[in-house]
């Protein structure tokens, strides 16, 4: 029996039950077992991507790419697409936000309280700091009055900035867009002051002990499941649009990216 898992982009108990029915529906398609795991913070991601028996589960990209042993490096099977980038590829970006009558733009960002996800996280850290290098480096390298974190997970960045112990923080655009369809209240109170340039979306990985053919069977499960008829309402629930082809290759540029910015001299946000 392996692990299944799509934590990243569960906001409330309505994706909980989707992500359940996709995977459900996977595992039959692809022949396999799948066990759903919730696998709730405070538990690291990092303990769950290592595990020998995973199956299926939604991984940062930012790891992937920097992962020490290519021997024990998760295998990459597919990616949700974005209907929302310019070619509807796999593709994603990190929405800066403050409160709704907080800050009023990017310009604002400097002097304030900054939370962050942590520095292991693609959209909570490593696309803001390439971001803003720039802007930092013209402040003498120093943008914030302090940063907050880390916070771990984007609810949490979401509570720091409502909760009024930061000003401004980052938030993965397709988890703010859950956020969004399924609390709008709390969306709501929420303004985007910009978002980062896009990035390779966080892949489906499984365990590299996996048999070839287990590989090839939940690659093309997932793919299907991004435009099955039965899956049509779990879709609109996870606000998925399809499901493309990855390859770990597609992401060796996060690490690229992040050390251009380690080069230009804003090793870390601050």
């Amino acid at each position: 029996m392996l692990v299944a898992n799509a934590r990243m982009y569960t906001v409330d108990a309505a994706t909980d039950a989707a992500w359940r029915e996709w995977f459900g529906w996977v595992a039959n398609a692809a022949d396999v077992t799948l066990r759903y795991e919730a696998h709730r913070p405070p538990l690291p991601l990092e303990a769950l991507w290592e595990r020998r028996d995973l199956g299926c589960a939604l991984m940062c990209g930012y790891p992937l790419a920097t992962w020490a042993d290519a021997a024990t490096r998760p295998h990459v099977l597919a990616a949700l697409a974005n209907a929302d980038e310019p070619s509807g590829r796999a593709m994603y970006r990190t929405a800066i936000v403050s409160r709704a009558d907080g800050l009023r733009g990017v310009e604002d960002l400097r002097g304030c309280r900054f939370a962050y996800t942590m520095p292991g996280s693609q959209s909570g850290y490593q696309a803001v700091r390439e971001w803003l290098a720039p802007r930092a480096l013209a402040a003498d390298g120093r943008l914030f009055a302090r940063t907050v974190g880390p916070l771990v997970t984007p609810r949490a960045v979401v509570d720091a900035v409502l909760g009024g112990d930061a000003d401004a923080g980052p938030l993965d655009a397709h988890w703010l867009e859950l956020l969004q369809r399924h609390e709008p209240d709390t969306a709501a109170r929420l303004r985007v002051l910009d978002y980062t340039p896009w990035s390779p979306m966080p892949p489906f990985v499984c365990s590299p002990t996996l048999p070839p053919g287990v590989r090839t069977r939940l690659r093309d499960a997932l793919v299907e499941a991004g435009c099955a008829d039965a899956l049509r309402a779990a879709r609109h629930t996870l606000g998925v649009h399809g499901v493309a082809h990855a390859r770990a290759s597609d992401y060796d540029v996060l690490a690229k990216r992040a050390r251009a910015t380690d080069a230009l001299g804003y090793p870390s946000l601050q």
